[in-house]
């Protein structure tokens, strides 16, 4: 019988690699986002049970990231002219995606895949937008 721990982390691979299919077969850029929270989701759900410090970070970096996103979707819609769209920053998140499910399965370091993850969402922001542009930021 597997541990709790590595019941769990089958759970989330499970999750992850679903939230990761959603998001590449949506278009619109609102609901890519709303199904990329269920990825903090499962990790705020799982700590609840069997507390684990790679979890609540995974947790962290991936609500701040959606948090990010679902601001730059709110500038988009208002017309701000600074903020262009770009399918980029979604593709690395669901390939950050990808890869986090991947080191949960072979117990891995989750680091590469967060920063991945994280890089992609501060991309959308004012400053990660800039950055970008300059060339210091290539996803």
């Amino acid at each position: 019988m597997p541990t709790p721990k590595r019941f769990f982390e089958k759970e989330i691979v499970k999750e992850l690699r679903r939230i990761e299919s959603l998001m590449k077969e949506e278009e619109n850029p609102e609901r890519k986002n709303y199904l990329f929270s269920a990825a903090y989701g499962i990790m705020g759900r799982t700590y609840r049970y069997e507390f684990s410090r790679n979890v609540l970070l995974c947790e962290m970096v991936l609500n701040q990231s959606y948090a990010m996103v679902a601001e730059w979707i709110i500038r988009l819609k208002s017309g701000d002219q600074t903020a262009k769209f770009d399918t980029v920053p979604f593709e690395k998140i669901e390939e950050g995606l990808k890869l986090l499910a991947d080191c949960f399965e072979n117990e891995k370091s989750i680091l590469e895949p967060l920063e991945l993850i994280l890089t992609a969402a501060f991309s959308t922001s004012g400053p990660g937008n800039y950055i970008r542009e300059k060339g210091m930021l290539i996803l």
